[in-house]
């Protein structure tokens, strides 16, 4: 139940002002009302993005929370893959339902290149 309450925080403060004004006041007075373990807390204080997607927060509801902290969109992405690469495989959640392993895994699985051999690839000759 604790990632509902996690999510419903995240929810809350990205449609919010006066609970973005909350959080920015005293983060953790912010999380009272909601059931958060510990490491939950933790993670929406830091915030470690790799941690609460680890945890099985949405990308949807995450990807808001990152913007709210001027977290830039690839260094926001390279902070889930890390969290998987830290901490394993999502938890809980849709993420977890699914069997998603992150980004690598997901691209090695549909046949693309990961991140690196992309960029190390050179294209084909014109003509062949």
């Amino acid at each position: 139940m604790s990632l509902y309450y996690t999510q419903k925080f995240l929810y809350e403060l990205n449609r919010s002002p006066a609970m973005q004004k909350a959080y920015r006041d005293d983060p953790l007075a912010a999380l009272d009302p909601f059931d958060l373990t510990t490491e939950e807390r933790g993670a929406l204080t830091r915030p470690d993005i790799g941690l609460l997607f680890h945890l099985g927060v949405n990308g949807q509801i995450l990807m808001h929370f990152a913007a709210f902290h001027r977290i830039e969109w690839g260094d926001y992405l390279q902070r889930m893959r890390d969290g998987i690469e830290t901490h394993g495989p999502v938890r809980e959640g849709v993420y977890a339902m699914t069997g998603y392993e992150g980004t690598e895994a997901h691209a090695t699985s549909l046949g693309q290149f990961s991140g690196a051999e992309a960029s190390s690839a050179s294209p084909a000759p014109k003509g062949s």
